[in-house]
């Protein structure tokens, strides 16, 4: 099977289910960093989120002979995503739940900006500030909040998509995207 970009994430599965590896190899390299940062951002430790990374994806495996399509793969791979989460909490308990005040010295979630060489010092180090500052709000938001943001963001999805995702309704994901939004644009309002 041609795996160029003009192929969809939904044939690449049924083509992977089907035995095509290549189409797996495909989606992997379109869905491994925001999947990544997904489970990074809802865990907020690497070594977690390394793991639960590489369960998400063998649960992919797992489940290929099965796979049929029934919503867009994005809500597909992210509602996998989701499900190892709440079962890594359910088995940990809410301790494995890291709390917002957290400063520790994971791998940086979102890279940080790379200015050209030809720019200012302080317009780089203005950017910096900016991509802390937001990665500073991001991490205060509630996790459900913070989830449906990253998922939107990150993954691309629609409300609709966020809501069969992590099985709440259409208006409980639209309401945590709306106050996650809020909440971001009155940090930085206040930051400027």
């Amino acid at each position: 099977m041609d795996t160029t970009a003009a192929v969809s994430d939904e044939q690449l599965m049924l083509a992977y289910r089907d035995g095509d590896a290549g189409a797996f190899d495909t989606l992997y390299r379109r869905h491994k960093g925001p999947v990544y940062r997904y489970m990074l951002r809802q865990c907020r430790n690497a070594g977690v989120a390394d793991e639960l990374f590489q369960d998400v994806w063998m649960n992919l495996i797992r489940a290929r002979e099965g796979y049929t399509v029934q919503a867009k793969f994005t809500t597909y791979i992210y509602k996998l995503a989701h499900n190892r989460l709440i079962d890594h909490y359910r088995k940990h308990g809410q301790a494995a739940m890291v709390s917002f005040d957290d400063d520790s010295e994971e791998a940086p979630i979102i890279a940080e900006p790379q200015a050209a060489p030809r720019d200012e010092p302080e317009k780089h180090l203005d950017i910096k500030q900016q991509a802390a500052q937001l990665l500073q709000l991001l991490d205060a938001l509630p996790e459900s909040q913070r989830e449906a943001f990253v998922m939107q963001y990150e993954g691309g999805m629609s409300v609709e998509e966020i809501a069969d995702a992590t099985g709440v309704t259409r208006e409980t994901a639209k309401s945590r995207l709306r106050y996650a939004m809020s909440k971001i644009r009155q940090g930085l309002t206040a930051w400027q």
